[in-house]
């Protein structure tokens, strides 16, 4: 598959690829497969809330430490 680009597009793919140091092909490939390919989740929704829950929900890749969810260090 070719796809073409318009120039505004190819500029922003080139910049964004140079800066995570990688090629324009394979970050416009990741791109494409995050879009379009269902990410497997680690269990079955058990209802249509938790579907719908996680339809909305996005991965920010961060896991906070218990002690983020505590105000005990505030005042050490």
């Amino acid at each position: 598959m070719v796809i073409k680009v318009e120039p505004d597009l190819e500029t922003a793919l080139n910049a964004e690829a140079q800066r995570r140091g990688v090629a324009p092909e394979a970050l416009a490939v990741e791109v494409l497969r995050q879009r379009f390919l269902p990410r497997a989740l680690p269990f079955e929704p058990q209802d249509e809330w938790e579907r719908r829950l996680l339809s909305i929900g996005s991965d920010c890749g961060v896991s906070l430490p218990d002690s983020a969810f505590s105000s005990d260090e505030l005042y050490d």
